[in-house]
């Protein structure tokens, strides 16, 4: 028990040190002006909260061009799109839409290369419909962006009043900052964050754009490959984009927990054993130790017991600090998260043994990251 305890600790603070580390790293004045950026946001209707998270955008991200793409039977995006740009007569907004995606073909990424040429600025956002960006944040993107480099966000989540939505905002919230940053000092980043990021479109039309990679499910891994061949930097920025996504139910949460792992599953196959085992020790031996000092607690004495109730206040406290540093809006609920990362293992099963997800209003069956199906 106290080994696996010191194992858990050392991974713990490794992690903690680097991501505290790259936290307070303070960015640079950016040449680039609000007035240079397109935001790009791939829109389909079906969240609760997708009007109010468009309309915070608007709000705080003044002097920068908007450009939605919606489907063309979505008619329920199509009347909270026209709605807000009645609201924000002030703001630069396009509304474009767009046919279904061919079979096999991402929708994301479908729309995206189709508008791209519409993108008249020097640099282009993309942005989900769920991510709420600040202008702060905005500022920090652009300060790390380069003639050669992808900049992305660290993403944490606000919670709906439900327990579902709380845990899965007490998932990312445990584990951005921690995945993102440790291994920064030591490698380049192993993908981007599909949610939030941002490039000179120059850059973009060097690697063909879209195009090459639109048979791919998850488009943040292909485009992250896609531009590491073609030698373009991928910087981790620290600049913080929300999500809000509604989580009406577990069983919307599993099945959002299960497209998150069968992902991971599928960035996993493209890396080297090296990496694959880093991911391991930094990532999935974690949870497995926690699960093996809870089931020795339960079978031994006080010994086993204080042990345990050690390492999860030294958890606790650390993941508040990091959690303070990327927001002060991230509420505390210990209970949650340590019943979060005892379900990781659970989670990562699931996604290795059914490759069917759901994404919003759809089903796609999963053989590899450039092959699928809908259903």
């Amino acid at each position: 028990m106290i080994t696996m305890a010191l194992i858990w600790l050392a991974i713990l603070l490794f992690k903690l040190f680097y991501t505290l580390k790259r936290l307070g790293v303070s960015p640079c004045a950016s040449a680039i002006k609000p007035a240079d950026v397109t935001i790009m946001q791939p829109i389909l209707s079906g969240d609760p909260a997708l009007e109010s998270v468009l309309g915070s955008n608007l709000h705080h991200l003044s002097g920068v061009c908007f450009l939605w793409l919606i489907d063309d039977d979505d008619d329920e995006a199509a009347r909270i799109t026209r709605q807000l740009m009645l609201r924000y007569p002030q703001c630069a907004i396009a509304i474009q839409r767009y046919i279904a995606a061919p079979e096999g073909v991402n929708p994301k990424l479908f729309k995206l290369e189709q508008a791209r040429a519409q993108v008249t600025t020097p640099v282009l956002l993309v942005l989900d419909d769920d991510a709420t960006l600040s202008a702060s944040s905005l500022c920090r993107m652009l300060s790390g962006l380069n003639d050669n480099a992808l900049v992305t966000a660290l993403p944490w989540y606000r919670a709906a009043g439900n327990t579902a939505s709380r845990l899965l905002a007490q998932f990312v919230n445990d584990n951005s900052a921690m995945t993102y940053l440790p291994l920064l000092p030591f490698t380049r980043p192993l993908t981007l964050n599909g949610m939030c990021y941002a490039l000179k479109t120059q850059v973009l039309a060097r690697v063909g754009g879209f195009a090459p990679i639109m048979r791919h499910l998850t488009d943040d891994l292909a485009l992250a490959t896609l531009l590491v061949r073609a030698r373009v930097e991928i910087v981790q920025s620290t600049a913080t984009v929300r999500v809000q996504t509604s989580v009406p139910d577990f069983r919307r949460y599993c099945r959002q927990m299960h497209r998150w792992f069968l992902f991971a599953t599928l960035l996993m196959r493209e890396k080297t054993a090296a990496v694959n085992a880093a991911i391991f020790m930094l990532q999935g031996l974690h949870p497995l130790l926690l699960w093996a000092m809870l089931v020795l607690t339960l079978y031994g004495g006080v010994a086993e017991a204080i042990i345990l109730v050690a390492v999860l206040i030294v958890r606790y406290a650390a993941l508040r600090r990091v959690q303070a540093r990327v927001s002060d809006e991230i509420p505390a609920h210990p209970l949650l998260s340590v019943l979060s990362e005892l379900l990781q293992p659970l989670h990562l099963l699931h996604a290795m043994i059914n490759r069917t997800i759901y994404w919003r209003s759809r089903r796609y069956r999963i053989f590899s990251n450039d092959r699928f199906t809908s259903l």
